[in-house]
């Protein structure tokens, strides 16, 4: 007589957490109208690659992390002729010890703008200013002379300095940079005059080496149809489907 084969129990698939106290998961749904932004998970998060990436802070709030010290030093655009409606504005207005106001942040601009044209005028921009603000050293990409915008070669090169100035520096990090989309004081603008995607502002600054976290601009918070990822560089999955594969 034969015995039956012995069949194999399949693992039960663990039922994700809930994520809110009482009937909050059923209330807490997902609006069909208002802002919003799907995360997509990517990579194991049970190994670490190794690989050093770009932090996207999506639905973080930069301001309160900056007063909350969540970094010490921050990455912004500056120019030197009106920074009126620029983040550091807000930034100088959250930091009351600070001695620098925007008045005096922007005369500062100036002032090294003209000491760059008399005995540095061949040098490539953008400089990089330095603001302590006590607790925050903002790190300015002074916009180059004669444009009302940057664009990704700005970016690019500025990134590579900031690079260089927190290298070996532990007293300097951690570190967060805004986005530079969205701007007004600063615009950011392509070869055509446009205002390039997220990807291609992340690209620039990874290959010029920054790897501290990126603050996409709010506006960028209502994409619905559009999955991101909290990482960059992206998985390979994205280059495949733009090449046309699966």
């Amino acid at each position: 007589m034969t015995s039956a084969p012995k069949t194999e129990k399949t693992p039960a698939i663990a039922s994700p957490p809930r994520i809110y106290e009482g009937d909050g998961d059923r209330l807490v749904e997902v609006p069909q109208a208002g802002p919003k932004v799907t995360l997509l998970p990517s990579g194991d998060p049970r190994t670490a690659s190794g690989a050093s990436r770009i932090r996207v802070m999506w639905g973080q709030h930069l301001l309160d992390d900056l007063v909350e010290g969540h970094y010490r030093t921050l990455v912004l655009g500056v120019n030197d002729t009106d920074n009126t409606h620029g983040i550091l504005r807000e930034i100088l207005k959250l930091v009351p010890t600070s001695q620098w106001t925007l008045a005096s942040a922007t005369s500062y601009a100036k002032m090294f703008r003209s000491a760059v044209d008399i005995h540095a005028r061949e040098d490539r921009e953008p400089y990089i200013l330095k603001f302590d603000l006590d607790r925050i050293l903002v790190l300015a990409l002074l916009r180059p002379s004669g444009r009302d915008h940057f664009n990704l070669e700005d970016l690019y090169r500025g990134f590579k300095t900031v690079t260089q100035m927190l290298s070996g520096r532990a007293d300097r990090a951690p570190v967060a940079t805004i986005s530079f989309l969205g701007a007004k004081s600063n615009r950011l603008r392509d070869h055509q005059s446009n205002e390039p995607s997220v990807e291609a502002v992340l690209k620039a600054m990874h290959h010029a080496g920054y790897r501290g976290d990126f603050y996409p601009p709010v506006s960028a918070w209502d994409a619905p149809r559009t999955g991101v990822f909290a990482r960059y560089p992206f998985p390979e999955g994205v280059d495949r489907m733009r090449e046309g594969s699966s």
